[in-house]
Parts: structure tokens; sequence; C-alpha cells
């Protein structure tokens, strides 16, 4: 996929976004595997609140969040936007390329999950950034992306912010469930924001591309090279 760099707003966010994360991260490994003040607190009242119920669905809930069903979504993000073999792969090629970042990330740092006492899922591999955060927060941004280009704007910003929940919903099931502590959660966000902030304009270029959609500015100018033409030949302009 070949497009426009980000626009300055787009970097007004994922400056600081990275900032964030790079100064969480410095923070997690400066730690080396013991828990922040804040993440114990709140790691133990998720533990004081569980129920046999919200356990179940949180169970549910968090198995949206990541594997085949993370990228079945990605996938029909792309076909909502463009119903475009070639897009829906980019919107899937978006998601699997941040999870290749995330995981180099989360293989760098290293940091341990919370005690397997705790636990009430399974789970595997070192804690930050979540999984499922950065997984579930990747794909609700490819599909509000594709339904705000596709829906009626007060019901695109609606169905976005649904996406939205959804991703927030997931990563607290993370802590809920004793996988993952607060941070963890966080620094999934923050990489999240940054990598949708710097592919999504590239993503939208190619998609516009395969939908056959003209840019303004290249539109503008075949009109006006049409009108110098026709008055070069001496045609009227229609």
């Amino acid at each position: 996929m070949t497009g426009p760099r980000p626009s300055r707003r787009a970097w007004l966010i994922v400056i600081p976004a990275a900032l964030a994360l790079a100064v969480l991260t410095a923070l997690v490994v400066a730690a080396r595997g013991v828990p922040f003040s804040l993440d114990a607190t709140l790691h133990d009242a998720a533990l004081e609140r569980r129920s046999a119920g919200a356990v179940d669905a949180a169970v549910l809930l968090t198995d949206t969040g990541t594997g085949v069903v993370a990228y079945a979504l990605a996938a029909l993000a792309g076909w909502i936007a463009c119903r475009r073999a070639r897009v829906v792969l980019a919107s899937v090629a978006v998601l699997a390329l941040g999870q290749l970042v995330r995981m180099t990330l989360r293989v760098t740092v290293d940091r341990p999950r919370p005690p397997l006492a705790d636990r009430v899922t399974d789970s595997s591999g070192a804690a930050f950034p979540s999984g499922h955060a950065t997984t579930s927060a990747l794909v609700a941004g490819l599909l509000a992306w594709a339904l705000l280009r596709v829906a009626p704007p007060l019901a695109g910003r609606l169905a976005a912010a649904c996406c939205a929940l959804w991703a927030i919903g997931v990563a607290a099931t993370r802590v809920y469930l004793g996988v993952h502590w607060p941070t963890d959660i966080a620094g999934g966000w923050l990489l999240a924001t940054c990598w949708l902030v710097l592919t999504l304009p590239v993503l939208t270029a190619y998609t516009d591309g395969q939908s056959g959609r003209a840019e303004p500015h290249t539109a503008d100018v075949a009109e006006r090279t049409g009108d110098r033409a026709g008055e070069r030949s001496g045609r009227p302009r229609p």
C-alpha cells in the first residue's frame, strides 16, 4: 500500500501516544517484574468483585478479542469499506503487521503476568502489552474507519462508539480475569493508537484507489486541463 503521510493533526495524536508508550515501557522494564502499586490495587479490586456468572460472561467476551474472530472482523472492515478482495487483504494486513510490532515489544520487555493462582482463564507469554487489548483496539479502529466511510454521519459515529465500547469491554476482562495488569492494557491501547494513526491514512488512500474515488485535487486538475484543451481547440466549455 502507498499513500500520503499522516496529517499534522495525526502527528499531534501519535507523537504524545508514542512518547507515553515509551515512558510506560521504560518504567515497566525498570520495575523488573514488580507490579506498580496502581496495578496491584486495581488487580486486587477486580479479584474481590468476581462472581461465577460475571466470570463466565467475561470469558465469552474476552474470546472475541483475539484469534480467528479478530481477523474475521478485520476482514469484514475491509469488505464494508470497499467490496474488493484487495482491500479486505489490506485491512487484515494492518492488523497482522500491528500484531508483529506488538509481539516484538512483548518479547523484548518480557514482563511477568499476575500470579497464576489469580488467573481464571488460559494465558501464555509475557504480559506487556496486552495482546487482547491491542488486538481489539486495532480491530475496533478498523471497523470504525470502515463504518464511518459508508454510513450516514450520525449512524457512523454511533457505530464507531459501539466498536470502541466492545474494545474497552474486551480489555477490561483481561484485568477482571486476572491475566493482565492494568498498565498492560494501557500499553496495548497506546500501541494500537500509534499504529492506527500511522496506517489508516495509507489504507484510506489505497481503498479510495480501489473503489475508483478520485482525489479532490486530482479531479480539479483534470477539469482545468480539459477546460484549457477546449479553449485551445476553440470548443465551447460545457
